[in-house]
């Protein structure tokens, strides 16, 4: 898991890299929560995440997004973060040309810019949403989803009450094409505190599925 430093648009940003098992590995990016709320690229979630990828052979990237940790520049609501997630997915797949799929994961604010990049980069191939923070930021640019993915949320968020989450989905159901999974994870709060083995176990089983039914 070694540290990288990629040139972003406010100076570096740091990351740690987790090479893929063969040349053309599937490359995974991972997004951490909000900045201003402490998040960054340790955060238990994120870090559940990069290592359900890690172990089924994805190149994977995580980061801290400008102003987090080693990474220079300032917060942006939102903006410059969805560059440096671009800018991060170019490394990964510069470092990756011959990847055979392209996953986005994020967790609470890092999955709202996944969505954002989702939009941006249509060679996606998936996505994990976890607490997706649907009441704090618009996400009807989902129009149309580009591909399919899983959003997990708990039963007792209460920062994000799981309605905002299911009105983004359904939404998101009505599309042909893609396949959208939602679940909840009963007595889990914003922050799964107790519950990261839900996450890692209900995130690995969507992966097995998805690998299942399109081996990378």
């Amino acid at each position: 898991m070694p540290e990288v430093i990629l040139p972003g648009a406010s100076g570096r940003i740091e990351g740690r890299y987790s090479p893929g098992k063969r040349p053309n590995a599937p490359i995974a990016l991972i997004l951490h929560p909000h900045p201003k709320a402490g998040g960054h690229m340790n955060n238990p979630v994120a870090v559940t995440l990069y290592q359900l990828f890690v172990k089924r052979g994805f190149a994977t990237l995580r980061y801290n997004s400008r102003g987090v940790g080693k990474s220079q520049g300032e917060f942006d609501s939102g903006i410059g973060e969805l560059a440096d997630a671009a800018t991060a997915l170019d490394w990964l797949q510069a470092q990756n040309p011959g990847a055979t799929q392209t996953w986005v994961a994020g967790y609470q604010f890092g999955a709202y810019i996944g969505m954002q990049l989702l939009m941006r980069r249509p060679e996606t191939d998936g996505f994990i949403s976890v607490s997706p923070p649907s009441n704090m930021y618009d996400f009807s640019f989902l129009a149309p989803c580009p591909a399919s993915g899983l959003f997990l949320h708990g039963t007792a968020d209460t920062v994000v009450p799981p309605v905002e989450v299911e009105r983004v989905v359904n939404k998101l159901r009505t599309q042909k094409g893609i396949v959208i999974d939602y679940e909840l994870e009963d007595g889990a709060t914003h922050f799964w505190q107790d519950h990261i083995d839900a996450v890692e176990r209900r995130v690995g089983l969507y992966l097995d599925k998805r690998l299942e039914e399109k081996p990378a």
